[in-house]
């Protein structure tokens, strides 16, 4: 199995990003998919996630500013960023999971700054 993160990038204050991963190897529609950040000096945390029914769950941060979303068709998982601040700032890793199977992205860079 292998998953691909792309939509990173370098943004201000107050813009938007969407991020994109993307599976292949395995039937993607089993599968809860998760979005985590690492930022500098501090634990991997989880951002957002979606089950394989489509149950949705957020930190508390990014409420009302993120949306996870994916496509079993495309076999990919996308997190909208709306609003983002320097404190959003970090790589974000594509995660997904069902019993016994866990794959983990390559992670890509989003970074909030003037």
């Amino acid at each position: 199995v292998q998953l691909v993160e792309s939509g990173g990038g370098l943004v201000q204050p107050g813009g938007s990003l969407r991020l994109s991963c993307v599976a292949s190897g395995t039937i993607f529609e089993f599968y809860n998919m998760a979005w985590y950040r690492q930022a500098p000096g501090k634990q991997r945390e989880l951002v957002a996630g979606i089950t394989n029914g489509g149950m949705t769950n957020y930190v508390d941060s990014v409420k009302g500013r993120f949306t996870i979303s994916r496509d079993n068709a495309k076999n990919t998982v996308y997190l909208e960023m709306n609003n983002l601040k320097p404190e959003d700032t970090a790589v974000y890793y594509c995660h997904i999971w069902r019993q016994g199977l866990s794959f983990w992205g390559q992670g890509t860079q989003v970074t909030v700054s003037s």
